[in-house]
């Protein structure tokens, strides 16, 4: 049998065996047609000659071709699966794929505002009235505390000590830890608890709507995205205003271990991607003011 009869028989297997969906399928049979093609390429004229030096040249060819991470996993992932098949069937003595993994992908680093923009978002004039209170509050107590989202929708009143300016949440794992509260979030949040009180609360949750019932992640998420265009004009997400707590608390202390503790973060791997950030601020700033920095224009 030929590839091109192997991988139709392996298609096949997939789809009457395992029903696997025609959009999974028709993924499976573009990924491995690439693995087929360079085996002709090669000239293999059967699964069984492709070895892993081979199929490791194939995923470099097509990363340098611009081919994503993401991609090229789930062509690996595919490649295993056929050569299962292929094993099963005592087409194949080997997987070429074993061990093979694909490049790493590089890690995007998360859109902050700078200082001055989440001043321009924070400090406009304010409505005396339930939403726009119950939303500033928000706006403030994210970017105070470095909530997440799931955090801020399950805060309940017991968890929040204003007196103190400290509130408790429960984060990834379960884990509770306790966060300050700034003098403006602690401002908003009690302008806001005696509006919430008029809304019949249905339980002990902070933030509710105007019919007494807890704001889901989604209702946030709108409200935060709204409060985004009108004051800033872009998108703005609940993220956002934790990454960039998170940025100027790094800028300002330089302490990454208190940062690490302040996210919640049980790795300090995943807290590092701050300094990357600060290191752009940094090198900004350089780049703006070293005199060995700045480039000579045309004429001097």
């Amino acid at each position: 049998m030929t590839l091109e009869a192997h991988l139709d028989a392996y298609i096949e297997h997939l789809r009457r065996e395992r029903q696997v969906s025609t959009h999974t399928l028709d993924g499976y049979r573009r990924d491995l047609g690439k693995v087929r093609a360079f085996c002709e390429a090669e000239g293999l004229s059967d699964w069984a000659g492709l070895d892993t030096r081979n199929l490791r040249r194939l995923v470099a060819r097509l990363h340098q071709q611009g081919l994503a991470s993401r991609s090229l996993a789930r062509l690996l992932s595919a490649t295993r699966g056929l050569y299962q098949y292929l094993l099963r069937e005592g087409l194949c003595r080997h997987d070429p794929a074993t061990g093979l993994s694909p490049p790493k992908r590089e890690r995007r680093l998360p859109r902050t505002l700078d200082a001055d923009r989440s001043a321009q978002l924070l400090d406009g004039a304010v409505e005396d009235d339930f939403i726009a209170r119950r939303d500033q509050a928000m706006l403030e107590l994210f970017y105070s505390s470095g909530l997440r989202l799931s955090e801020l929708v399950g805060l309940d009143l017991d968890g929040l000590d204003l007196p103190a300016g400290l509130v408790r949440v429960r984060g990834k794992g379960n884990k509770v830890r306790e966060l300050p509260v700034g003098s403006l979030a602690r401002q908003a949040l009690e302008q806001w608890l005696p509006l919430r009180k008029l809304a019949n609360p249905g339980d002990g949750a902070v933030f509710i709507s105007q019919q007494g019932r807890r704001l889901g992640p989604r209702a946030v998420q709108l409200r935060v995205r709204q409060a985004g265009v009108r004051e800033l004009g872009q998108h703005l997400h609940p993220h956002m205003l934790r990454h960039s707590f998170a940025s100027h608390m790094l800028e300002s202390s330089q302490d990454l271990r208190a940062v690490q503790e302040l996210l919640g973060h049980a790795d300090i791997a995943t807290t590092q991607i701050y300094t990357h950030l600060d290191f752009q601020h940094l090198a900004s700033v350089y780049d703006q003011t070293h005199p060995r920095a700045k480039r000579k224009g045309g004429s001097e």
